[in-house]
């Protein structure tokens, strides 16, 4: 494995983890390890399948939505304001990959067939 995978997968740990605690500890004592497990999990995930950008766009999605929360509503909003915020930087991270990766083969050039026309088909 690469040290920029390995990375991947520490980051998506400590992300999605981070995640799990915090979920845990609002769902109490007993779910905190399952919860903490569960985000680790899934943060090594992403992290193996080269989730990076996602990650990113998750983060800036968090702090935005914290933000646009605290300054529309006040403190006591920030956390579904972060929340929400993450959603749809996921979702926009995603959304936005994808139409990346279609410019992509778009740009590349579409490669000959090795079939040879036949003028006549026989039975």
């Amino acid at each position: 494995m690469t040290p920029s995978k390995i990375f991947d997968v520490f980051l998506g740990i400590l992300g999605l983890g981070t995640v799990g605690l915090l979920i845990g500890v609002f769902m109490g004592e007993g779910w905190l390890p399952i919860a903490i497990a569960l985000g680790a999990l899934l943060g090594a995930g992403v992290g193996l399948v080269g989730g990076r950008g996602f990650f990113l766009s998750i983060f800036i999605g968090t702090i935005l939505g914290g933000l646009l929360a605290l300054g529309l509503s006040g403190a006591e909003a920030v956390t579904v304001g972060a929340a929400s915020g993450a959603a749809m930087g996921g979702f926009l991270g995603i959304w936005i990959s994808m139409l990346i990766e279609t410019w992509r083969q778009r740009t590349q050039p579409i490669p000959e067939s090795d079939v040879k026309p036949h003028g006549h088909i026989q039975p």
